[in-house]
């Protein structure tokens, strides 16, 4: 008895401590992660719609500047002679509205870089941690919390790593095709990627309620 409460003394301090409060660091990237994405979603569905109007807009415009037949011997009524410029007008408007869009979707990849970044320092720690861990109690260490030694957090902390790095290369190159994308079934796809996430996949999510259930974060 004596010797159980020892150890869940010990589980607070030290390299448990920090293995702890690297897990809830954990959990609060993925929470930023996960809203990045929602937020990112939204604008990449401004930018399919505007992309594929815009595409209809211009059609529209080559119409209307095209000779309706090759007999006609005179230039349009002035009525209809301001069309073409307004087509233009708003064409131009459109592009304006995409570019906005665009850099919103640019600066929403660039705050998922950040957070991939604070991922590897992440990683980085629990390599550390397990090395001290290896120098203190030998190549097989010691039971931390319920289960786990000190390479399994860092095996954990090095799949989520990879997962969420391999997901921001996807998002960086969706960031790129987005824009430029003029057919409706590619921005389906994109816009599925993006939402779906296929590098997050569920054994990333079982990863992390592990390492959450491990430290004590969740319930067992």
């Amino acid at each position: 008895m004596e010797g159980e409460v020892n150890r869940k003394c010990s589980a607070v301090t030290g390299s448990a401590r920090k293995m702890k409060d690297n897990a809830a660091d954990w959990h609060n990237l993925m929470l930023r992660w996960e809203k990045l994405n929602d937020d990112g979603f939204r604008v990449a569905g401004n930018m399919v719609d505007m992309r594929l109007s815009r595409s209809q807009s211009e059609q529209l415009l080559a119409e209307e500047e095209s000779p309706s037949a090759p007999s006609a011997p005179s230039a349009p009524p002035a009525s209809s002679a301001p069309s073409a410029p307004s087509a233009r007008s708003q064409q131009a408007a459109a592009a304006a509205e995409l570019q906005d869009e665009c850099c919103k979707l640019q600066d929403v990849v660039d705050k998922m870089v950040v957070v991939v970044k604070k991922m590897e320092r992440l990683t980085a720690s629990q390599q550390g941690l397990q090395d001290l861990e290896h120098f203190q109690f030998g190549p097989g260490g010691r039971t931390l919390f319920h289960s786990w030694t000190a390479r399994h957090f860092k095996e954990s902390s090095r799949m989520l790593l990879d997962s969420f790095s391999q997901e921001l290369k996807l998002k960086q190159t969706l960031l790129q095709e987005l824009a430029h994308s003029v057919s409706s079934d590619l921005c389906m796809v994109y816009l599925s990627c993006w939402l779906h996430q296929p590098f997050i996949t569920p054994q990333t999510r079982l990863a992390l309620e592990a390492l959450l259930l491990e430290t004590g974060h969740h319930p067992l």
